[in-house]
């Protein structure tokens, strides 16, 4: 019996320590290929090592230290897993020499043509991109004419400051983590922080998920997004808290791939293996998140793929120059998208960026008179609760491309704005072909719409802060809107002076 017992004890040995082996063999810890947590080493080459020979013995885990590892580039591949532990930290080099490979310039993390691949665990990577702006300089571009503006030329003057951003830079590396042409991936729990452009960029990608992922950019920075999901399918994102100085959230369905830095390349030239084929913008889901922005919390459009069936729910929304916008400007038609228990705070900021404070903003305009613009219909609200410093804008070039937008129990406060003399009473669309509609002055109602076939609003109640600005004007404001129905309106205009509901050259039934 004592035999026999040894025996089974020897073989339960085997088993655990061929087991324990096998687990070690799958993890390819950094520091066993070179890497250092040195601030004046580049662990560039080391890290590749590890992500090279994990994913040619058939896959596994590449682990990081605690501890602060200087990279370039690191090229993620098949089957491979790269983790974080808590306290690591691998921080983008601030040459960006460091960033170039075969002439092209990249970011900090990239993946193509890659399958089962993951970045997880309760570690950072850093961009290190404040390092590449200048905050004592703006961040400028001519996409404007300012004698549209109600300021003229004092509109957008660097002379108010610099503290909303955007500030200049001279050179920068590629979007800090680039997925392009990838199958199943996962990013979760870590933290992004320091981006010096995109944070993520999902490409033609296909199954994505994205859980617990915090992304802290600085808000200073121009072109700093979130997460940007372009032309890619079954994206799930959710319990994320996302902090950008450009657009938190994009669904984006660009024909042409954007290259990492800018550069336009055409798919046949890349050797696209996987990854998303279908040639649609699709299936993706957000719920769960909180996001800030200098630009939009949520932004859709652009491109020449069409961007349909997405679902966003359970969403804070604060502090951001844009709720939620949605823009047809290519020739991408979008549709089918409903948004539900979101709270959305918005406000006037100054500096360079897209927006004027819209909670929502929904529009088709054309920006390129080669090509013709896609529809936006069948967009659906459900339980939305606003304060902006601005009204919600619903704009058509011309009537028939946007239709049936349903709004059900909205409810929407117009809140003063410190700033609103120097920046308020103008509708911005850029961008557009006609200075004219670029940003202009306007009148704001609390909702303004435009050309739009279909609009059924329910259970809406419309509330005004004191003491507005006078630009401030009706509650409701349709202009050409065929058909549809106003349900159960509560409020009334900014002052005594203007209408709860004004209609003009519309057939709306007021119910």
């Amino acid at each position: 019996m004592k035999v026999l017992n040894n025996l089974l004890f020897t073989i339960y040995l085997l088993v655990l320590l061929t087991s324990c082996k096998k687990t070690t063999s799958n993890r390819y810890d950094i520091t066993e290929f070179g890497a250092t947590a040195d601030t004046t080493i580049l662990s560039t080459v080391a890290i590749n090592k590890a992500v090279e020979t994990c994913s040619n013995n058939g896959g596994g885990t590449v682990y990081v230290p605690t501890g602060t590892y200087y990279s370039g580039t690191i090229i993620l591949k098949s089957n491979v897993t790269l983790y974080l532990e808590t306290g690591a930290v691998i921080k983008g080099s601030r040459d960006t020499a460091d960033y170039m490979i075969n002439g092209k310039k990249y970011g900090l993390v990239f993946a193509r043509n890659a399958k089962n691949i993951a970045i997880e665990g309760h570690g950072e990577l850093n961009g290190n991109g404040t390092y590449f702006f200048d905050p004592t300089k703006p961040h400028l571009a001519g996409d404007f004419d300012k004698s549209y503006t109600r300021q003229g030329e004092n509109f957008m003057d660097v002379k108010y400051g610099l503290e909303d951003g955007p500030i200049k830079y001279i050179t920068r590396p590629g979007m800090m983590v680039v997925i392009m042409n990838c199958e199943n991936v996962k990013i979760t729990d870590v933290m992004l922080r320091d981006t010096p452009e995109w944070t993520v960029r999902f490409g033609d990608c296909d199954n994505v998920d994205v859980r617990g992922v915090s992304i802290f950019a600085n808000q200073l920075v121009p072109n700093s997004d979130g997460i940007h999901c372009t032309n890619s399918r079954n994206v799930r994102i959710s319990d994320c808290d996302i902090r950008c100085g450009d657009d938190a959230v994009i669904v984006s369905g660009f024909d042409q791939l954007i290259g990492v830095h800018g550069e336009i390349r055409k798919a046949e030239d890349e050797g696209i293996l996987l990854g998303n084929k279908t040639g649609r913008s699709e299936n993706i889901m957000v719920t769960n998140c909180t996001l800030e922005s200098r630009s939009a919390g949520i932004r859709i459009g652009y491109g020449e793929h069409s961007i349909r069936n997405c679902v966003f729910s359970n969403l804070s929304i604060y502090n951001s120059n844009r709720g939620i916008g949605i823009f047809a400007r290519d020739t991408a038609n979008i549709e089918n998208l409903q948004f539900s228990n979101i709270l959305i705070q918005t406000r006037l900021h100054k500096g360079h960026w897209w927006g004027k404070g819209e909670p929502v903003h929904i529009s088709s305009i054309q920006q390129k008179k080669e090509y013709p613009v896609g529809y936006v219909k069948n967009i659906y609200f459900q339980n939305v609760r606003i304060e902006g410093e601005t009204g919600l804008v619903l704009y058509a070039q011309k009537p028939g491309l946007v239709e049936n937008i349903v709004f059900n129990n909205l409810t929407v406060k117009i809140k003063k704005s410190p700033i609103d003399s120097i920046y308020g009473g103008n509708i911005d669309l850029r961008p557009t072909m006609s200075p004219a509609t670029q940003i202009f002055k306007s009148d704001i109602p609390a909702v303004y719409v435009l050309n739009v076939n279909n609009l059924k609003m329910r259970d809406v109640e419309v509330g005004w802060d004191k003491n507005l600005a006078s630009y401030f004007t009706d509650g409701i404001h349709a202009v050409n809107v065929t058909g549809g129905y106003i349900d159960n309106f509560s409020g009334t205009g900014a002052t005594p002076a203007f209408k709860g509901i004004f209609l003009e050259k519309s057939d709306l039934k007021i119910k």
